[in-house]
């Protein structure tokens, strides 16, 4: 399995305090070299990618992990925003969420986000998706660069 050439910046935004250590430690298990960047609200996120405030330095990610339902901005609005904008739009977003409803799967989908992943109860599954993810999204695909016009 081929791995990376860079560390990848990844955007987790997750209001959960225990699916945040769950998640750093699925990526840390799975041996993904990458930068893991937090935000535990949808403002914040949007924030970190407009790189406003605290957020002035911080990188543009290669891949954003959305949770659906979070404070002050939920998921879907954050995809609406994103998709809307010409440079951030080209970012993957994978829902990563509790929710299995399809209504939620369809209106993410609507919405334009690359995937829809159902947050898995048992720790070992959570590191097969990270480990998913980082074959899909940084092994096997070209991910463009944000703010790269062609």
């Amino acid at each position: 399995m081929t791995r990376p050439a860079k560390l990848a910046d990844i955007l987790l935004v997750e209001d959960n305090e225990d699916d945040v250590y769950l998640t750093r430690m699925a990526f840390e298990d799975s041996a993904f070299d990458s930068s893991i960047h937090v935000v535990n609200d949808g403002e914040k996120a949007l924030d970190f990618l407009y790189r406003r405030g605290d957020y002035s330095n911080c990188p543009v990610p290669d891949l954003i992990l959305l949770d659906l339902n979070l404070p002050k901005l939920n998921g879907i609005q954050i995809l609406e925003t994103l998709k809307s904008d010409e440079t951030l739009s080209v970012i993957p977003v994978v829902m990563l969420t509790s929710s299995k409803a399809e209504r939620d799967v369809l209106e993410s989908y609507r919405h334009h986000a690359s995937g829809y992943v159902s947050k898995p109860s048992e720790f070992s599954r959570l590191v097969d998706i990270v480990e998913a993810i980082r074959d899909f999204w940084f092994s096997s695909v070209i991910l463009p660069r944000p703010g790269v016009s062609g």
